[in-house]
């Protein structure tokens, strides 16, 4: 009798463990984070510190949205302050962090068909750019960089829209993608830092628009609320949001480089 209660505890354990929750953790995040390979050097060093098994999921910011609303996924880390506030907003987050930040540049082919060089910001350089037809590459994927490029065309007081099919072309892709459709037709695009750097090797376009508020990318992260999702974990979650502002997380961030060039920037606010 002792034998079998032995057994059956030992039983019981086993088909305990098999149930239990795996420590795997959905995150979904950005292509930007993916086409820079920064997701590929710092999830790492997570996954080594805390134990936790990362399943990613590379998406435009629009779409990790969706999925979060959906509950399928845990936590997110996307670029778009507007609609990372809205969605806590809605109750569909427990909490927003801030995260990290790069910046955008407008890019195009060396030849400058529009003559953009030299003017002072983005929002000119559109405006020469639709005024002379010059073509130029949308993502058209409601991630933070085409949510970023229209509010620089708002700004500019024009509707890009008006000429899609034309000059103004609209993969629904990700950011790498869209370089290299921008490369393969000499055209104009709002390039996130991070995959312009892994990308101009292979090129033949150049920056033309840095620097300023306007192109300030600012990234969060999100932990999905699990009272509108039961089966979010939210333990991991707060782990990996936790893990990413922490010193550590904000080290390994400072620490990535492309080519010895510096891509993201640990949180820091933006100049008043």
């Amino acid at each position: 009798m002792r034998r079998c209660v032995g057994w059956c505890a030992l039983a019981l354990a086993l088909a305990a463990a098999a149930r239990a929750e795996p420590r795997t953790l959905t995150l979904v995040s950005t292509t930007t984070t993916r086409d820079s390979g920064m997701l590929d050097y710092l999830l790492p060093r997570f996954e080594r510190e805390t134990g936790i098994t990362l399943r990613v999921v590379s998406v435009s910011t629009g779409q990790a949205l969706a999925l979060g609303r959906r509950g399928d996924a845990d936590v997110l880390l996307v670029h778009d302050r507007e609609s990372e506030e809205a969605f806590l907003a809605e109750g569909q987050a427990t909490l927003r962090r801030d995260v990290m930040y790069s910046d955008f540049a407008l890019v195009g082919p060396v030849a400058d068909p529009a003559g953009v060089r030299g003017l002072p910001d983005a929002s000119a350089a559109l405006a020469r750019i639709a005024q002379r037809r010059a073509p130029f590459v949308s993502r058209g994927d409601e991630s933070g960089t085409h949510r970023a490029e229209l509010r620089l065309w708002q700004a500019a007081g024009i509707d890009p829209h008006a000429a899609s099919g034309s000059w103004y072309r609209e993969t629904g892709s990700g950011m790498g993608a869209t370089l290299a459709t921008a490369n393969e037709l000499a055209a104009y695009t709002l390039a996130e830092r991070g995959s312009w750097l892994a990308f101009r090797r292979r090129s033949a376009l150049t920056v033309f628009v840095e620097g300023g508020a306007a192109l300030r990318n600012d990234y969060g992260v999100l932990v999905v609320n699990p009272a509108l999702h039961p089966h979010v974990r939210l333990e991991l979650a707060m782990r990996f949001a936790d893990w990413i502002t922490s010193p550590a997380g904000q080290a390994a961030i400072a620490s990535f480089r492309i080519d010895g060039e510096v891509a993201f920037h640990p949180w820091t606010p933006p100049d008043p």
